[in-house]
């Protein structure tokens, strides 16, 4: 009997991410774990860095003024959450919601890599300069990678502003 893909991602975070104890600093200030919610059937994923106080609060990406600012822009295309999949980088907040550090995000990788085989998008949006770099090993501006899609383990990439970066600089 093969597991369903919501059942998959259920045993990771279980058995894997609430578990985990690599970054000592991120586990000991964090509230819950963030692995990620949505439809795992969807071709679309929405990437960001890291959760945020709201997310470590709620255990939930994107829950905060950002995700409010994620939902209108899924709302005006006519989905919601439930259409997507939406998940961090990190699985934990990082204190004082500092950018992750790359041996965090590398930390977390192989997390991220399950769930994005588990769920086999078409399409993942990453959303800000922190994830891209970290996908990418590079340090070149968010703007400088918008409208080129890129490829990653099958599924084409694209990259645009986080939406907190958008509620602090609207225009």
């Amino acid at each position: 009997m093969s597991l369903s893909k919501e059942r998959k991602l259920e045993l990771l975070n279980e058995c894997k991410v609430c578990k985990c104890t690599k970054c000592p600093e991120l586990v000991e200030n964090r509230t819950n774990t963030v692995l990620g919610e949505g439809n795992p059937q969807a071709d679309l994923v929405f990437l960001g860095e890291a959760p945020g106080r709201d997310e470590d609060k709620e255990g939930r990406p994107f829950v905060g003024r950002a995700g409010k600012l994620l939902d209108n822009v899924l709302s005006y295309y006519g989905w919601d959450r439930t259409d997507v999949y939406i998940c961090n980088i990190l699985k934990c907040r990082p204190p004082g919601n500092r950018n992750p550090s790359p041996e965090e995000a590398a930390n977390c990788r192989p997390y991220l890599d399950k769930q994005l085989e588990i769920v086999s998008p078409k399409w993942i949006v990453w959303l800000g300069a922190v994830a891209a770099q970290n996908l990418l090993g590079t340090e070149t501006p968010i703007g400088k990678m918008r409208g080129e899609v890129y490829e990653y383990k099958g599924a084409k990439v694209i990259f645009t502003y986080h939406p907190a970066y958008l509620l602090r600089n609207p225009d």
